[in-house]
């Protein structure tokens, strides 16, 4: 067994070693002239030695009390040092959620926050150390994990409100009036105190705003105290029904939303992908500002490389070789060893080396055309890019695509899409071009380079995404926060739609924006979302574990408890169950919709995550705000109503 005593002893060993060298070493730094005048100065080097041990001394200020109080110093250090606590709930929480008991696994949402529940019980049963992380901690995460879920969502939002919004809100409604009659009428069948109610509602619902509303119904006097309680016991009482409640509902909904959709015999992921090609319209190709916009896939099109040998081509410039060869440009020219860029359309001399790009295929330029094809690695060495550039010019507005096919700014470059009004719109030779337009190019970086400047705009590739605007961000998460803080009242209710609510609107109407011109909200990488989504997401709940532990504890002993927990686990899941079997059998709506509208009926967040993560796609966040926006409302009104009946 690891033995503490041995540690502190070393411990103090290694301090008086640490302090002595301290002062050896500040001792002999001083030339013996020094020294004599450190004497003079009053003892200049003993100030440095308790200088040193000042420093040295609070290095072991902070290991001693770990080593000396054990298990009980490592609970004290994660209580002082809150930011190991969070990193270690996810380093345990990550490995945790991805092991399977047969179909079945946590997955890293509800297995971090078990674990921040675990380590804060046992702190507080074994050391009556209660953890208490700030909760600006899990505002902020909250807030990025949201902005960056409609980051991921935004294009498809309105289109899915099209199709599915009435079937969000009918989910909404039916979760919510399940749950107020489970927790009212549950507590009444249980004989519980008042409070006892609305402390379920808002556990069961994970919405602390219920607490508050009920509270002002009771500090108003619109509802009444009992004979025989006082304010503050209904206060403790709603507390108690919260806590219990709250955990078993935050664990036990995500499970049942990861699953939801295959207990009713649907693939989350085959589903997923129908609701994302319902929603991209008619279009084959990711929207702009999407994840998959600049992934190149197959293509037709191929780099050869031929050395000229045939006189027909020996004299011509490249423009004249564009025309006669639209569909092969050349794209480097090679001779002697050096590379010409075809941009500055040279003269063809026998015995160069041409690079084409070109429809595999068709080739128009066959070797006995122009001549043997040669695997020369600098010819070859040019880089295919795709880019998203949105037109600006007037200049270009009003042609059609065979027209621009003419030009110089097709020259080494393929039309892929074009987009209009965030809709990607068929391409034929008489499409045309509008202010406005998002165009989808491929080809060398130059060619696309010299296409962002006649159109007029910026050109965004892959690249571009390396660095991530966080101006545009702020910005619309402080728009976002605002607007979810402003509140109206209404019959004593305050009623607002939430900040968490806010940043994610924020980060959809970003992205929507953004598919209608990609300049707008600044590059965002996938990448870089898709981690603001996970470590904000798991990091609010590990500070929601951490700060909810303690609070279960004070509200254990007695049958009360059990009734909690009946309650408030039935009131979180039978609800979402319903309202997915009747949008299912009813609306036929998507499983991967319905589930993500379920989410939301239920307010919850990292259910929502859960989905996702199952689905292997963001789609399910589209009805989400609806349903959630619908609910929090009634919720509120809800809360309220049930203090005044109890």
């Amino acid at each position: 067994m690891f033995n503490f005593s041995s540690l502190l002893s070393v411990s103090v060993s290694a301090r008086s070693w640490a302090l002595s060298a301290v002062a050896l070493l500040a001792s002999g730094s001083a030339t013996h002239a020094q020294a004599e005048e450190t004497a003079a100065e009053g003892g200049t080097l003993r100030t440095l030695e308790q200088a040193g041990e000042r420093a040295i001394g609070s290095v072991f200020e902070f290991i001693e009390p770990v080593t000396e109080r054990g298990i009980e110093g490592a609970f004290a250090f994660l209580d002082a040092q809150q930011w190991v606590f969070i990193l270690l709930a996810l380093a345990i929480g990550y490995p945790l959620g991805r092991l399977k008991l047969g179909p079945i696994s946590l997955g890293s949402t509800a297995s971090t926050l078990l674990v921040a529940v675990v380590i804060s019980m046992t702190a507080q049963v074994a050391f009556n150390m209660t953890y208490a992380i700030p909760g600006i901690v899990a505002t902020i995460f909250l807030s990025l994990f949201m902005y960056a879920l409609g980051l991921g969502v935004g294009p498809k939002f309105f289109a899915g409100l099209k199709s599915g919004g009435l079937a969000a809100i009918v989910c909404g409604v039916i979760i919510w009036s399940l749950n107020w009659v489970i927790c009212v009428g549950g507590a009444r069948l249980a004989g519980l105190e008042s409070g006892f109610a609305a402390g379920l509602i808002s556990g069961s619902y994970t919405i602390t705003a219920v607490l508050g509303v009920a509270e002002s119904a009771v500090q108003s006097g619109s509802a009444t105290v009992p004979a025989g309680m006082t304010a503050d016991e209904i206060g403790a009482n709603m507390a108690a029904g919260y806590a219990v409640s709250y955990i078993l509902s935050s664990v036990g909904i995500i499970l049942l939303m990861r699953y939801l959709p295959a207990m009713f015999g649907h693939d989350p992921v085959a589903d997923a992908t129908k609701a994302e090609d319902a929603f991209a319209g008619s279009g084959t190709h990711a929207l702009p500002g999407t994840p998959h916009a600049f992934l190149l896939g197959y293509m037709p099109f191929d780099i050869r490389a031929y050395k000229v040998e045939n006189e027909s081509l020996v004299g011509k410039s490249v423009n004249e070789l564009f025309e006669a060869h639209p569909q092969a440009p050349i794209l480097r020219v090679e001779r002697d060893g050096e590379t010409i860029d075809a941009l500055d359309n040279p003269i063809i001399h026998k015995g160069d080396i041409v690079t084409v790009r070109a429809d595999v295929h068709d080739m128009i330029l066959h070797g006995n055309e122009a001549g043997p094809e040669v695997d020369d690695p600098v010819a070859r060495d040019i880089t295919i890019e795709s880019a998203d550039i949105a037109v600006s010019s007037s200049e270009i507005a009003g042609k059609t695509i065979e027209e621009l096919a003419k030009t110089s700014l097709a020259y080494g470059l393929r039309l892929i899409a074009i987009f209009r009004a965030g809709q990607e719109i068929p391409i034929g030779p008489q499409t045309d071009i509008r202010v406005g337009d998002v165009v989808r190019l491929t080809g060398p970086d130059s060619c696309i380079e010299r296409a962002g400047k006649a159109l007029g705009s910026k050109v965004i590739t892959e690249k571009t995404l390396a660095t991530t605007e966080v101006m545009y961000m702020a910005i619309a998460m402080v728009v976002g926060f605002i607007a979810g803080t402003l509140s109206v009242t209404i019959a004593g209710i305050p009623f607002a739609l939430g900040t968490s609510a806010g940043c994610l609107l924020a980060g959809i109407m970003v992205a929507y924006l953004r598919s209608r011109n990609p300049q707008f909200g600044g590059p965002v990488s996938e990448g870089a979302r898709s981690f603001l989504q996970d470590i904000g997401l798991n990091v609010f709940v590990a500070v929601l574990g951490a700060n909810t532990g303690p609070k279960i504890i004070s509200a254990l002993g007695g049958d009360t408890v059990i009734w909690l927990a009946l309650i408030g686990i039935t009131a979180a899941l039978l609800p979402v169950v319903v309202a997915f079997f009747v949008a299912d059998k009813f609306f036929k709506l998507n499983s991967v919709i319905n589930a993500g509208a379920c989410a939301g009926g239920r307010n919850s967040t990292p259910s929502l995550n859960a989905v996702l993560e199952q689905s292997q796609s963001q789609v399910a966040a589209v009805p989400f705000p609806v349903s959630y926006a619908i609910t929090t409302v009634l919720a509120l009104v809800g809360g309220y109503i049930a203090q005044i009946l109890s």
